[in-house]
């Protein structure tokens, strides 16, 4: 099979008469970059907002995430312990001895985190502090924790709602509580059309987010790091991208398991490798971290040459945040549905870590970086992306742009994997499940590894971002509507494991003020 796959990949992109004339990079962006664009335009519909065009589905997903906080009572925070405890075991021989699912509670929870921890994290921080400036971090912190509201309800969800398969893998995420919530409400006519539009975006939102982007940045590092424009990868991307895809090619090929069982190891080595050298970096410039703290505060409330001011900062902030993070996108539900239990609510549980470690976490170390070495004034002589966050580390340590791109590459590797099977998941409840089907999807999804080496930055964020944000309009839809039913399922959790101290509080006494 891959060896027909490989044959594939070199017949379509090592053509050496083709590459020298047209130029494949040229070739990528001139058919692909006006698609790009149109959906972009689509998806990105605004509203006036003062003197600011705000896009509709931002405000959707901001508004969403506040109400879902709100509507909680800030579960981020009080349910943050019980978080660490479900995630390290403390309640699974009392409660699941006889579990269901594919792969265990840290497991789904690497697989779904390594989706979120990718190169948003480095190269996302760098493009929200190059367009909205310092104060873009505040926003997108801020953003992350009404997220948390956000991701416990969509992965509560994906688990209650997961389907069996006859050979015992587990089909699970919005497409499936969209259809099936929906329906028990007796709204079978809105939730069918909604789980199909979330797949059909699912599938893009997997192939340009969660393929092309990473893929672009990592290239981008290794040219960087091999000559620049001298660069044998400068003219000849593609080549990495193949590198790149025949290795998660034969990852994909074993599924959840093999995928949560790879994500399981590059995790923690790749983010104790970044987060290591990144605290070095401030703590070596601890004199600068008081006007780090004021920069980005003044600029978030302040800013000095942003568009559209505060309003501009503040979107800025929340589109990076989605983008970093996925709360309220759907996407990490697919994961969370393959676990090992049978408590819904305990993996909503566990999921609130996501949102706090991928950019309460590690974005804001990043965008210490770049602020405390001042790095991000930068931006004006061109260097954004990748570029910024490696020149930031390169400004201490000369090496760290060959440390920055083994991390970048892991980042990448372990972020696409996880987005292939997000969007295999919503592939197969489109066509159905099947050897063959699963193949084509998998084929087609390495093929989109060697594209995106090729592509445009710009045109690979305004795809992915799109696709991400169009994923989650009918996911917010579907919460909305099953908000009730996921209230009686916390208050009953909180019952059984006997959380007196959230118990005792006036507000969860009362089953219908949560």
């Amino acid at each position: 099979m891959y060896s027909r796959f490989l044959l594939l990949l070199t017949t379509l992109f090592f053509v050496p008469q083709n590459a020298q004339a047209l130029g494949v990079s040229e070739c990528v962006d001139k058919y692909f970059a006006p698609f790009s664009d149109a959906f972009s335009n689509i998806i990105f519909t605004p509203i006036k907002i003062g003197s600011v065009s705000v896009p509709i589905i931002i405000m959707f997903l901001i508004v969403s995430s506040i109400v879902f906080t709100i509507y909680l009572r800030f579960i981020g925070i009080w349910g943050f312990k019980h978080s660490l405890h479900q995630l390290f075991g403390k309640y699974h021989k009392e409660h699941d001895n006889d579990r269901d699912g594919e792969v265990s509670s840290m497991g789904a929870f690497a697989t779904a985190l390594s989706g979120t921890v990718g190169l948003g994290n480095i190269a996302g921080v760098a493009i929200a502090i190059s367009i909205g400036g310092p104060g873009a971090m505040f926003w997108m912190t801020f953003g992350a924790i009404c997220g948390m509201a956000s991701k416990f309800l969509e992965c509560t969800l994906a688990v209650k709602y997961r389907r069996f398969n006859a050979d015992g893998s587990v089909s699970g995420g919005p497409m499936f509580y969209i259809a099936h919530g929906l329906t028990r409400k007796g709204l079978r006519w809105l939730g069918q059309p909604l789980a199909l539009i979330f797949a059909l975006m699912c599938v893009p939102g997997a192939l340009g987010g969660g393929n092309m982007l990473q893929i672009n940045q990592a290239t981008q590092q290794v040219i960087s790091i091999t000559g620049g424009q001298n660069s044998f990868f400068a003219a000849h991307s593609w080549v990495f991208g193949l590198i790149v895809a025949t290795i998660v090619g034969l990852i994909i090929v074993g599924g959840i398991k093999s995928i949560a069982n790879v994500t399981s190891k590059i995790v923690p080595v790749m983010c104790g490798i970044y987060l290591l050298a990144a605290i070095v970096i401030i703590l070596m410039n601890f004199q600068h971290i008081p006007h780090a703290i004021v920069t980005i505060f003044k600029e978030a409330f302040f800013p000095q040459s942003v568009v559209g001011g505060i309003i501009g900062t503040i979107i800025i902030g929340f589109r990076r945040s989605v983008q970093s993070n996925e709360a309220g996108s759907g996407s990490a539900p697919i994961a969370y549905a393959a676990v090992k239990t049978n408590e819904p609510v305990s993996q909503g549980f566990v999921s609130l870590m996501e949102p706090f470690l991928d950019t309460v976490v590690i974005c804001s170390i990043t965008a210490f970086v770049i602020i405390i070495t001042g790095e991000y004034l930068n931006y004006r002589e061109g260097i954004t992306g990748v570029q910024l966050t490696s020149a930031a580390f390169a400004g201490t340590f000369s090496f760290f742009p060959y440390v920055l791109a083994i991390v970048i590459i892991l980042f990448a590797i372990s972020t696409i994997i996880s987005w292939a099977y997000y969007g295999q998941k919503a592939w197969s409840y489109i066509f159905g499940e099947g050897f063959k089907r699963t193949k084509v999807y998998q084929l087609m999804f390495c093929v989109f590894i060697v594209i995106g080496s090729c592509m445009n930055l710009q045109s690979i964020i305004d795809f992915t971002d799109s696709t991400m944000l169009a994923m989650a309009a009918p996911n917010l839809i579907a919460i909305f509507i099953l908000l009730p039913e996921i209230k009686q399922d916390l208050i009953a959790y909180c019952k059984k494991y006997k959380m007196i101290n959230v118990l005792n509080r006036p507000w969860f006494k009362d089953e219908k003020a949560i």
